[in-house]
């Protein structure tokens, strides 16, 4: 045998480096897609990708090692979680016990406004509905559980994004100018945080037709323990049905009050 040249050690040791790299990725893509499924009760190639920040075909693989081990079922190009992958995370989240919590405080308050209200909280620079209380209108406003808003231009968005210091809001949402998501939108990020900064001093955000044409919404922050945002309480509503002037009138009090009754339930957010 000839002896190892250091070349050829070198050589080795970057493969191995490079090996656990990619074994690493691939098992912190797999876990994202896996604490996904605690928030989705189904996810097509498309929804697993972007929770894991994964390409489609990533993403696919993932899913079908999941379903060949028996995490998942698979209904035509859905998987939904079974009972093992339910085992594997073990004791309940904060955020499940987040949304078990807020779904009845949800509803009530759907109840009294007569309009959708929903639960969302931070994931990069986009808004991520874990929790929802659907009003029953001819025109939907058409945000469901699991859905990703861009932070920039949505209220809970706003909200969720007044916590941060200004740099930190430019590192989420970028600072060039950004999609002009409907005639009002805010597309330039100085306007954008100027309104952020006014949304943490007012306490509330409003998105008048800025995510979609005929859309209004309104959120408030859900505070944690130490006074972090840790979620965004919102109600939306076709413009023909709720002027702006009644969003803070009449629906402020509510979802405050909505926010204040979850932070108690949660016993701080501990």
């Amino acid at each position: 045998m000839h002896p190892t040249t250091g070349s050829d050690e070198e050589s080795a040791a970057a493969a191995t480096v490079e090996a656990r790299h990619e074994g690493m990725g691939g098992l912190a893509k797999g876990l994202a897609i896996i604490e996904a499924f605690a928030i989705h009760d189904a996810m097509n190639v498309a929804d697993a990708a972007r929770a894991a920040g994964a390409t489609r075909a990533a993403a696919r693989r993932c899913l079908l090692t999941l379903h060949e081990l028996g995490y998942v079922e698979r209904t035509g190009r859905e998987f939904r979680p079974l009972q093992r992958l339910r085992r594997l995370g073990g004791a309940t989240t904060k955020r499940d016990r987040l949304i078990r919590l807020a779904q009845p405080l949800l509803e009530r308050a759907r109840d009294d406004l007569k309009e959708s209200v929903s639960l969302a909280v931070l994931e990069g620079d986009t808004s991520l509905f874990i929790a929802r209380a659907e009003a029953e209108h001819i025109v939907s406003t058409g945000v469901r559980v699991g859905a990703h808003l861009p932070a920039y231009c949505s209220a809970t968005g706003r909200v969720l994004l007044s916590q941060f210091a200004d740099r930190e809001i430019l590192d989420r949402i970028g600072r060039k100018p950004l999609p002009a998501r409907a005639p009002r939108t805010l597309t330039r990020p100085t306007d954008i945080v100027a309104e952020i900064r006014s949304v943490g001093q007012k306490g509330y955000a409003i998105s008048d037709e800025e995510l979609e044409l005929g859309l209004r919404s309104l959120a408030v922050p859900v505070a944690g323990p130490n006074g972090e945002i840790v979620a965004a309480a919102s109600v939306s509503a076709s413009s023909a049905r709720v002027r702006t002037a009644e969003l803070s009138k009449r629906f402020l009090p509510a979802l405050r009050t909505c926010a204040r009754m979850l932070v108690e339930a949660a016993g701080g957010m501990n």
